[in-house]
């Protein structure tokens, strides 16, 4: 094989540039050890990411469940078009590139020592730190609705057991009966996902149970992709919904989960068979001991990296943002993460830092052929993030039903390959 002057000249300027970093830059790459706390759609893809983009950096990812449990694609558990094992994946994939895996909680962190105190007695120092918590509820902020009543009457708002008890209810509850869901107020978790899962315990119901009737007590008077979802509504399940808006009485004031009953605050009981209540939410408690939250409850960032506005070398993605206009879902955490992955490794091995871009689709599942969605592109621009003008949109709201079967079908495939890049390789 010949070897030409270019081909000289380029190795001898692509090794002088190795020369030339600093070696207490290669150094520091070669040394350092960032800890990403959580494992869902953030914290696994930020772990795998920096891995990939520094091979040379240790990186240990803390989560305490040993097989995490989707939000997204939980409703279809609801609805029984999946099992509850499709939606929950491993971390052997993780394991696999390279990433330290410690099965514990988080229970502390010391930002001046730069160090994370573990549920199971150890402590891992760092030398940046991925928070990707989710949320957790304000127990008490809905009158009468604290942890013992989630066991009665369940948010199902993290995957899990919480989802297994709600579906166990939906089985068990009477032909006739009335689903009510209390849903809060901006902002929280995946913004389609309440009028999702009532579409798919419709979907259940109109199947099992068609004499049923779906209450929705909403508190604001307009949500994610309404149009499309009222439409849908009404041509699958015709009136087995009704969503009633925060200013027709539909804000919940008082919650009385052994009698699975709720007040509005106009003073109107309703009372329920099944009791779905969605509480307001925070970001999850490790960004409290960490010191990132504000008053807000939620945690500010830089947008071109999703650090931390308030602690230095502390990085914090998904749910537990303030990170308006894009929303807090499961696709947009995992754009996050490969962000803040870029960010991290460009700094540790002493490279310009990269440009941040950001997207999101949000799909919903009215019917098993009746699908919508709704996408966005983000960027960084003057210190804020903003959605880039033109991009996204919502699904046509005079789509044919081979559209909307098409959007059934993208929104699988979707799941699948997020759940690859994320856990399954």
């Amino acid at each position: 094989m010949s070897v030409n002057r270019r081909t000289v000249l380029g190795s001898a300027m692509a090794g002088a540039t190795t020369l030339a970093l600093p070696s207490i830059v290669q150094a520091k790459a070669g040394s350092a050890h960032v800890v990403v706390v959580g494992g869902g759609f953030g914290g696994a893809t930020a772990a795998r990411y920096l891995k990939q983009r520094a091979p040379q950096v240790r990186v240990t990812l803390v989560e305490p469940a040993e097989r995490f449990y989707t939000c997204p694609f939980s409703n279809l558990y609801l609805a029984g078009l999946r099992s509850f094992e499709s939606i929950g994946h491993d971390y052997d994939g993780l394991r696999k590139a390279g990433v330290e895996v410690v099965h514990a909680r988080a229970d502390d962190v010391d930002t001046a020592a730069r160090s994370v105190k573990l549920s199971n007695g150890k402590t891992l120092r760092y030398d940046k730190l991925v928070l990707s918590p989710g949320v957790d509820m304000r127990w008490g902020a809905l009158e009468g609705y604290d942890e013992a009543a989630a066991q009665l009457a369940p948010h199902a708002w993290k995957a899990g057991t919480q989802t297994q008890l709600l579906r166990q209810q939906m089985e068990a509850m009477e032909d006739g009966g009335t689903f009510v869901m209390v849903i809060p107020a901006n902002p929280f978790r995946c913004p389609p996902g309440p009028y999702e899962r009532a579409a798919m315990a419709a979907h259940y119901f109109k199947q099992h149970k068609p004499k049923s009737k779906i209450l929705l007590l909403d508190n604001k008077d307009a949500f994610s992709k309404q149009g499309l979802f009222l439409q849908g509504y009404k041509a699958l399940y015709g009136d087995m919904i009704e969503w009633v808006k925060q200013s027709d009485d539909g804000q919940v004031v008082r919650v009385d989960a052994k009698q699975r009953v709720v007040e509005t605050a106009f003073g109107t009981k309703h009372q329920a068979s099944v009791l779905n209540v969605i509480p307001p939410q925070k970001a999850g408690f490790i960004a409290d001991r960490a010191g990132v939250t504000d008053a807000s409850g939620w945690v500010p960032i830089q947008p071109d990296s999703f650090a931390s506005t308030l602690v230095k070398d502390v990085y914090v993605l998904g749910d537990a943002t303030q990170a308006a206009p894009m929303p807090k879902s499961g696709f947009a955490a995992n754009t996050q993460g490969k962000v803040a992955a870029a960010a991290i490794a460009a700094e540790l091995t002493g490279q310009p830092q990269p440009q941040a871009a950001f997207a999101n689709t949000c799909y919903s599942l009215i019917g098993t052929d009746y699908g919508i969605s709704v996408a966005g592109v983000y960027r960084s621009e003057a210190g804020k993030l903003i959605e880039v003008p033109g991009s996204g949109g919502v699904s046509p709201a005079n789509a044919d039903a081979g559209f909307r079967k098409a959007e059934a079908v993208y929104g699988a495939a979707w799941y699948k390959a997020i759940s690859t890049d994320i856990w399954d390789r």
